[in-house]
């Protein structure tokens, strides 16, 4: 009961003993469709792994939701937290003050971000602390007029532990001479490192009562971060909460703030995506290739088929069949090779690196020292319909010319 379009252009598919250049040709066509499927996913499966792990980084030393003073410190901001923390999905609020200062030792300088922190209360909001590679967080608390420093930033200033360095802050003061900048020693008391060097390089860390004090800003606070049990929620989270507060507050989430970067890595994404699959559109062409030999081998078998009464549409139907086959055979084998290559590319790149005594991401030169892979069902899934929506369109022309075969000049020297 098999229509009998299915069964020949299945038969079609397979070679005779006369016929074996149209099998390499075919045999070429597949093998290009699985080299570009699977390269496709395992690529794909490389830069989400780069995107989790640089957002999990980022999210490391940021909170998922900001919240500040529409240019105004806040004031009564511990009633602030204590009814934030009471929001459904709030796991932690945190106050900071920020601000940006000069640090000197021994006659190097270096700009920083300087952000003043409540040790207990920061690790609600971030995971600072597990990524202090010197000291201790907590530090802060004990220690008058402490610093944290990135372990970038302590290396251009040449300091470490138990060092000084100086603190010159543009917020001064006004004498008959003009605005003087404020300036304070503080006394190194940890390293932190991140992986990202935009903030090891310009980030430090001081108390919440040292900021207070030396930026004159009495009880008051730049801002609150907050953290929530989705941080991919952060977005719809911060719309809701700039309504609830009105315009005397400023609310951003982690996208926001690193809007540029985020975007930078989804033009990223696609682009690859775009240009690996041109593998996959020549691996189409070869199917074109191999069905246009093919309607050329078989014209005499079209032109029997027509005097049998087959209808054109009929003769286009089977070798579209047999075109879907070899795309659907290469995009099977492709997208098992490019999940089987993506979930094993943590084992196998140390493995390959051990062989030639290499080593691909030198953690010298870049912030993630092995090739992380993270593999996406929807990856999978869109480059799988792309692979078939191009061997089906690689399918029109050859069988669109197999319908026009002219029977009688076909069979005229048969």
């Amino acid at each position: 009961m098999t229509p009998y379009e299915l069964w020949i252009g299945l038969r079609y598919t397979r070679a005779k003993r006369r016929n074996h250049f149209i099998s390499f040709i075919t045999g070429t066509a597949i093998l290009g469709m699985v080299v570009g499927v699977a390269a496709l996913i395992a690529v794909m499966a490389v830069m989400n792994g780069f995107d989790h792990t640089l957002r999990s980084r980022i999210l490391a030393v940021t909170s998922d939701i900001i919240v500040q003073g529409n240019g105004v410190p806040v004031l009564d901001w511990p009633v602030a937290v204590r009814r934030l923390e009471r929001l459904p999905g709030v796991t932690g609020v945190a106050p900071y003050v920020q601000a940006q200062a000069m640090l000197s030792h021994d006659g190097l300088v270096s700009g920083a971000v300087v952000e003043g922190i409540d040790p207990r209360l920061e690790g609600r909001v971030n995971r600072l602390g597990a990524d202090m590679k010197a000291g201790n967080l907590d530090a802060l608390q004990t220690q008058d007029w402490g610093i944290v420093l990135g372990r970038a930033l302590a290396r251009q200033l040449g300091v470490g532990v138990g060092g000084k360095v100086t603190l010159i802050s543009p917020q001064g003061g006004v004498t008959p001479l003009g605005v003087t900048p404020r300036l304070r020693q503080f006394t190194v008391v940890g390293l932190f490192s991140v992986g990202i060097y935009a903030y090891d390089s310009g980030m430090a860390y001081i108390s919440l009562k040292d900021a207070q004090r030396l930026y004159g800003l009495d009880q008051g606070v730049t801002g609150l971060r907050m953290q929530i049990r989705d941080p991919f929620a952060a977005p719809a989270f911060a719309k809701d909460l700039q309504t609830r507060l009105g315009p005397a507050f400023y609310v951003q989430d982690w996208t926001q703030t690193h809007e540029n970067f985020f975007k930078a890595l989804g033009m990223e994404k696609i682009v690859m995506f775009v240009i690996l699959s041109l593998i996959i559109a020549v691996a189409a062409f070869n199917i074109v290739a191999t069905l246009v030999m093919v309607v050329t081998d078989k014209e005499a078998d079209i032109a029997i088929l027509r005097t049998l009464g087959v209808r054109p549409r009929s003769i286009q139907l089977i070798f579209m069949i047999q075109g879907a086959v070899i795309g659907l055979f290469g995009t099977a084998l492709g997208v098992a090779g490019g999940v089987l290559l993506a979930l094993n590319i943590p084992t196998l790149v140390p493995a390959i690196e051990h062989f030639f005594h290499v080593q691909f991401l030198s953690p010298e030169v870049y912030s993630i020292s092995q090739l992380p892979s993270r593999l996406e069902l929807r990856d999978v899934i869109h480059v799988a319909l792309a692979a078939l929506l191009m061997s089906w369109l690689a399918t029109l022309y050859p069988s669109w010319r197999a319908a026009r075969v002219d029977p009688a000049e076909a069979l005229r020297y048969e």
